[in-house]
C-alpha cells in the first residue's frame, strides 16, 4: 500500500490497509478465472474493521507484471453481507497464459496477483505442475512449506480441505489462536481472518489458482451431513452454515458456490486441456453418518467388521448418491489423458491390529474415511474400470501423512492389476501419525509415513505422472529447510507405480 493510499484509508476512517488479507485467484478455465479480496482492515474484529455499507473496488487484469498491457478493468461491490469480500469471475481471457491484476480501494492498492487460464479444450501442454496441500494448523507451525512450494512455480494448487482448524489442540504449540473454538460466523470470520495473515500463505495464493475443496475442521472434527461430535440436528445445521458462508467468503469461488444456508455445492470437475481432468469432492455434506457410532457421540472410531456389521451396508455412501452419480457421469473413455480425483482423503485400505498382536488378530477400521465406506468405495473404484477413465490417480489429505498406493476393487486380490494409483499428501504443518509404527504391510501399500510435514509436487506430462513427496525439515522454524523424501512415477497407459 502507499502511504497516500494509508492516508487516505485513515481519513476514510479505517484503521489502516483494508488490503490485510491479500490476494487469491482460483477455478481456472480456459477463458476465465475467479479473483477475490475481502476489505479488512482490522481482521479479527467481527466487521473487518469496515464501516456497514458497500464499497467500491476498483480493479485491473492484465498481461504483464507492471500492468501496463492492461486487457480488463472494472469495478465491483464488496457487501457487508459477505464481509466485504468480492469474487470477481472473469471471462473472455485467453487460454494457456499468465495474468496479474490488482485491486484498489479506499485510495489503497492490494498486493499484486498473478493467476494463470488453464490450456483451450483439446490443447495438449508438454506439462502441468501441481501441488497437492492439505491441514494447515496455524498452531502447529509457521507456513514455509509454501515458501518452497511457491519457487517450484506451480500451475496451480489443489487444496483437500483443513484450511483452518476450529479447535486448539496438539502438542509444542509453535503459534497460538488467541480464541476459544470458531461455532459462529463471527468466531469462523476471525478464524480465517487469522490463518490468512500469513505472509507465506497470502504469497502462495497471490502467485497462482488455487482450486479448494473443504473437509471437516471448516466446521467441525470428524462432523458427517448433519451431525458432529457432540451436536447433532439443526442446532449443529446452524453451525455448519456459519462456517460454509465464512468458507465461502474467504476463498476464491464463484457465485455458484455461495451457501444456501447449511448447504453449498462445492464438487465439480474442472479441465486442463487434453492433458488432465480434475474431479473435485465433498465427503463431508453428504456421507452418512460413521458406523457404529455411540448412542451418546458422533464422528469417528475404530470398528473391526465382525463387531461392526455397517461397515459393509451398500447403501451406506461417503459422497452421497447424487455425487456418486455425478461422478460416474463423468468418467469417460474419451476424457483427457489423466484423470484426477482430488478427495479429502485415504482411499487405499488400511487396517490396524491391536499392538502386540499377530497377523491372526481380526484387523481393525477407522470408520471416518473410505475403510468405513468400503461398498461405496468399491463402486467407485469399479466405475473407474467400467468407464474406462484415461490413467486415473486419486489425490487425498486428512491424514497428516504421504502415503502412496495401488488401488483396486477388491483389495484382497492383489494379483488384479490396480485400476488408479493413489497420492495421498501430508500436512502442511498439522502434527502426524507414526504409520509405521502403527499399521502392518499391505501389498497395495508403496509408501507411508507421517513424521514430516510438507505436500505433494505433482508434474503431469502426456507419458507420464511424477509425485515428488516434499518434507520440511523443521515446521517450527519459518526459515526451514525442505528435501524430497520419496519420487514415484506412473507411466499413460500403465495403471501402475514405479520408483522415480
Amino acid at each position: 500500500m502507499t502511504l497516500t493510499g494509508g492516508l487516505r484509508a485513515l481519513a476514510a476512517g479505517l484503521p489502516g490497509d483494508p488490503f490485510t488479507l491479500g490476494v487469491a485467484s482460483g477455478e481456472p478455465g480456459p477463458d476465465a478465472v475467479v479473483l477475490w479480496t475481502r476489505l479488512a482492515p482490522a481482521p479479527r474484529q467481527p466487521d473487518g474493521g469496515m464501516p456497514p455499507e458497500p464499497v467500491a473496488v476498483d480493479w485491473v487484469v492484465a498481461e504483464d507484471a507492471a500492468l501496463r498491457r492492461v486487457v480488463r478493468s472494472g469495478q465491483a461491490l464488496a457487501v457487508p453481507e459477505d464481509a466485504h469480500s468480492v469474487h470477481l469471475e472473469l471471462s473472455g481471457l485467453r487460454p494457456g497464459r499468465p495474468y496479474w491484476y490488482r485491486f484498489t480501494a479506499l485510495g489503497a492498492e492490494s498486493p499484486l496477483g498473478r493467476t494463470r487460464t488453464a490450456p483451450a479444450p483439446g490443447a495438449m501442454p508438454a506439462a502441468l505442475r501441481l501441488a497437492v496441500a492439505s491441514c494447515q494448523q496455524y498452531e502447529h507451525g509457521f507456513y514455509g512449506a509454501y515458501r518452497h512450494m511457491r519457487a517450484e512455480e506451480p500451475d496451480a494448487v489443489i487444496f483437500l480441505g483443513d484450511y483452518i482448524y476450529e479447535a486448539s489442540w496438539g502438542r509444542r504449540l509453535v503459534r497460538s489462536h488467541d480464541a476459544p473454538t470458531a461455532r459462529d460466523l463471527a468466531g469462523y470470520r476471525a478464524r480465517y481472518a487469522l490463518y490468512k495473515s500469513d505472509p507465506d500463505l497470502q504469497a502462495m495464493h497471490a502467485a497462482c489458482p488455487w482450486l479448494v475443496t473443504w473437509d471437516d475442521h471448516e466446521v467441525s472434527n470428524d462432523y458427517a451431513d448433519d451431525r458432529g461430535e457432540t451436536e447433532r440436528g439443526a442446532p449443529f445445521l446452524e453451525r455448519r452454515a456459519a462456517a460454509y458462508r465464512a468458507f465461502w467468503e474467504h476463498m476464491p469461488l464463484p457465485e455458484a458456490a455461495r451457501p444456501r444456508g447449511a448447504s453449498a455445492q462445492v464438487y465439480r470437475c474442472g479441465g486442463f486441456g487434453a492433458l488432465a481432468s480434475i474431479h473435485l469432492l465433498d465427503d463431508r455434506q453428504y456421507r452418512a453418518h460413521q458406523a457404529c457410532q455411540r448412542p451418546d457421540r458422533g464422528g469417528a472410531g475404530r470398528v473391526t467388521r465382525s463387531a461392526c456389521p455397517e461397515l459393509d451396508d451398500p447403501a451406506r455412501s461417503l459422497l452421497g448418491q447424487a455425487q456418486e452419480d455425478w461422478l460416474a457421469a463423468g468418467l469417460r473413455a474419451d476424457g483427457p489423458r489423466w484423470t484426477l480425483l482430488a478427495q479429502q482423503t485415504r482411499m487405499a485400505r488400511l487396517g490396524s491390529r491391536p499392538r502386540g498382536m499377530g497377523p491372526e488378530a481380526e484387523p481393525a477400521y477407522w470408520t471416518d474415511g473410505w475403510d468405513g465406506y468400503a461398498p461405496a468405495r468399491r463402486r467407485l473404484l469399479g466405475a473407474l474400470a467400467e468407464r474406462r477413465a484415461p490413467n486415473p490417480i486419486v489425490l487425498g489429505g486428512d491424514i497428516h501423512a504421504h502415503l502412496v498406493a495401488e488401488l483396486r476393487p477388491d483389495f484382497d486380490r492383489p494379483e488384479t492389476p490396480p485400476v488408479a494409483v493413489e497420492f495421498t499428501g501430508t500436512s502442511i504443518t498439522s502434527q502426524g501419525s507414526h504409520y509405521p509404527d502403527r499399521f502392518p504391510d499391505e501389498p497395495h501399500i508403496a509408501y507411508a509415513n507421517g513424521d514430516r510435514r510438507g505436500y505433494v509436487s505433482l508434474l503431469l506430462t502426456p507419458d507420464r505422472a511424477e509425485a515428488s513427496l516434499r518434507t520440511l525439515d523443521d515446521p517450527a522454524d519459518p526459515a526451514t529447510g525442505m528435501q524430497t523424501a520419496r519420487r514415484f512415477v506412473v507411466e499413460a497407459g500403465r495403471p501402475g507405480l514405479l520408483p522415480g
